[in-house]
């Protein structure tokens, strides 16, 4: 007989680099409004949340250059890159934040 299991039950994943960037992403993309909260339900845009992650994400580029492996680094560099196109798009549609 099998015991039913909740999530509380199971063991996080951590100490996975790409994971960790991809947890963060997340949120940036909770900010920009491209995914439901799922808490609330909702989406809806938080230029300066989204602007703190993909500024984290840029100062863990910029402190780990050289210490990542090419997958890594390759994974970064596209989070990155995806947040920003997404972040400008986001502030154009609110011309009230700025591009940076």
């Amino acid at each position: 007989m099998s015991e039913e299991q909740s999530a509380a039950d199971l063991p996080l994943p951590g100490g996975n680099f790409r994971l960790m960037v991809q947890r963060m992403a997340y949120q940036g993309l909770l900010g920009l409004g491209v995914l439901e909260n799922p808490v609330t339900g909702t989406t809806g845009v938080n230029l300066p949340s989204a602007k703190m992650v993909l500024d984290d994400l840029r100062m863990l580029k910029e402190k780990t250059a050289g210490n990542l492996d090419d997958e890594e680094r390759e994974h970064l560099e596209g989070i990155v890159r995806d947040l920003e196109s997404a972040y400008a798009k986001a502030s154009e549609a609110n011309t009230d934040e700025p591009v940076t």
